[in-house]
């Protein structure tokens, strides 16, 4: 029997490598499949995707633009609103909520009808990123200037407690364990809360990545996936806080998004590239594909059931000059280019 197993070793060996290319080149097959034009000014966030029913919603200046996910044909808007940044859907209740900056405000609305239900008010600064997390049947929100996370009950659209955070907070994740994870930019470290006590547990650096904005996790790996501003991604065990790998990624990234049918974390950059990296084991990342895209491509969205992915951007001429109150301005957006692309393969 020894000697069996011992003639068995590298034949495991062989094939583990073979699956492993054969993952590395099925990856690789991403590009451009399609480009999904929206009316209006380039002003944009987040993007969200509803599976079930194949709605991409898409953050656009004071109006969320709702597409089909599969044509890319408009299905309608929820609007008005004041600065919209991130949308989270609430399947059973057949509710949609954005957060709303330049009020302080969330909308909560019909998924069907897409007619405003709820404005909530009483939010921290610039409420920007948002989830839901079905463990505990409550939406989470991130007040991006003022810190603290917002929580609501997506039943009666009430705000049922908040999170005293510290921080510029970005992206959210959930382990579907009792805990919620929040990247901190100004501060490099994800902030970890008790979902069901609402207490902040632990705060973790992330060095040597900086920053952290786009954040998305693996539950049966218990690895969060954070996107760091100087190009590198970090990943790290969300049971101890460790960082146990930081991969190369795009220059300047914002969003990114896991896939765990396929193990592959896409990292969407503002330089306008996809950074596509696969699992090979918890503590194990190897690039396989940086897509092109487009300049300020930033953030990203997954549909989990076609394994594609949307990003949203348009056409920017030159920035203006620096002045003494805008010492880095941006460039200037071109109107009527505003567009989603879909990459795929």
């Amino acid at each position: 029997m020894a000697n069996t197993a011992a003639m068995r070793l590298p034949t495991l060996a062989l094939c583990a490598a073979f699956l492993a290319a054969a993952a590395e080149t099925n990856a690789a097959d991403f590009k451009v499949l399609a480009h999904y034009p929206i009316p209006g000014d380039v002003r944009y966030d987040y993007l969200r995707v509803d599976p079930d029913m194949r709605r991409l919603y898409v953050s656009h200046g004071n109006k969320v633009d709702v597409l089909d996910a599969d044509t890319g044909a408009v299905i309608g808007e929820v609007s008005p609103m004041k600065g919209v940044h991130g949308i989270a859907i609430v399947p059973d209740l057949k509710r949609g909520f954005i957060t709303s900056g330049g009020d302080r405000t969330v909308v909560m609305f019909d998924v069907v009808t897409l007619k405003v239900l709820k404005v909530i008010t009483g939010l921290g600064v610039k409420p920007d990123a948002i989830e839901y997390d079905p463990d505990t049947r409550k939406v989470f929100v991130a007040n991006g200037s003022s810190g603290g996370m917002t929580v609501i009950d997506p039943s009666t659209g009430e705000i049922s407690g908040t999170i005293p955070l510290v921080g510029k907070l970005e992206g959210l994740a959930f382990d579907g364990k009792g805990r919620v994870f929040v990247n901190t930019e100004d501060k490099s470290m994800i902030q970890v809360s008790d979902t069901h006590t609402l207490k902040p547990i632990a705060s973790w650096s992330i060095d040597p990545v900086e920053g952290g904005t786009g954040l998305s996790i693996d539950t049966s790996t218990h690895r969060l996936f954070a996107s760091g501003g100087n190009g590198k991604l970090a990943v790290v065990d969300s049971d101890t806080g460790k960082v146990v790998s930081t991969p190369e990624i795009g220059e300047d990234p914002d969003g990114d998004a896991f896939d765990a049918a396929n193990g592959l974390v896409f990292s969407s950059s503002v330089k306008g590239t996809i950074s596509i990296l696969h699992e090979d084991a918890p503590d194990t990342y190897s690039l396989v594909q940086t897509v092109v895209t487009a300049p300020g491509a930033r953030t990203i969205a997954l549909d989990p059931k076609s394994g594609r992915v949307f990003v949203a951007t348009g056409k920017f001429g030159a920035a203006p000059a620096p002045t003494a109150e805008n010492p880095h301005p941006r460039p200037v957006s071109v109107p009527g280019t505003f567009e989603v692309l879909v990459v795929g393969r």
